[in-house]
């Protein structure tokens, strides 16, 4: 059996808002709850597993792998949002996309601070 990603641990101030907030700008279906998690679940089978944090929730990095038209989805929902979006994983470029290695790809910042980004090309060009 090769090695996969099962799932990973997000920590929030309120696993239920930041849950809410990935399944509606990422357009998944509706968290479920397991334990004290809210439960994300993605499209390839790995879940984000959303805990709350009784402290300040560290600021991780998340990168989803979308198609283009999931890209526009997501942008769409994100501007509609108000949310502000950067080309790039500083937030140099406000408002801006990038197109490396031949796709796009975007940043924001979720309500705990997690520095998210949609993509449609991996790094590299590699293919999907």
């Amino acid at each position: 059996m090769a090695v996969e990603l099962n799932h990973t641990i997000v920590l929030a101030h309120d696993k239920h808002a930041t849950a809410r907030h990935l399944t509606g700008l990422l357009g998944l279906p509706e968290h479920t709850t397991y334990g004290p998690f809210a439960v994300v679940q993605l499209g390839n089978g790995v879940s984000l597993d959303v805990a709350d944090d009784q402290g300040t929730p560290h600021p991780q990095h998340y990168a989803f792998l979308v198609s283009e038209a999931e890209f526009d989805d997501i942008h769409g929902r994100i501007v509609a949002g108000g949310h502000t979006y950067w080309a790039d994983p500083s937030h140099q470029r406000e408002g801006e996309t990038n197109h490396r290695d031949g796709g796009r790809g975007l940043y924001w910042l979720d309500p705990n601070g997690h520095n998210l980004e949609i993509l449609t090309v991996p790094y590299g060009g590699w293919p999907r």
